[in-house]
């Protein structure tokens, strides 16, 4: 009795720890809900800054786009001036 019931687990290709299969609809919810859970897993890792941080974090970075744009500007107006004076200042 014992070899049949190994025969018959044997026979069907599958483990006996193997989960049943499923149709595809619930395999793509239970996907769905398991990506979910995860996502919600890991958002209660984040750190949030605290006000005084995100301050800090804001004017650190308005400062420097300000000055890398000052920077691209000034650089702007130098190759303007030197293709100007190289190519003429355009007119006939």
């Amino acid at each position: 009795m014992t070899e049949t019931s190994t025969a018959g687990a044997r026979g069907s290709g599958r483990s006996p720890s193997m989960p049943p299969r499923r149709n595809p609809v619930s395999r793509m919810f239970a996907a769905i809900s398991l990506f979910i859970a995860q996502i919600l897993d890991e958002l209660r890792k984040v750190v949030r800054p605290t006000r005084q941080e995100l301050t800090t974090y804001t004017t650190v970075v308005i400062v420097f786009v300000g000055a890398m744009m000052a920077y691209v500007f000034g650089l702007d107006q130098i190759f303007v001036r030197v293709v100007s004076f190289v190519f003429g200042s355009g007119g006939g």
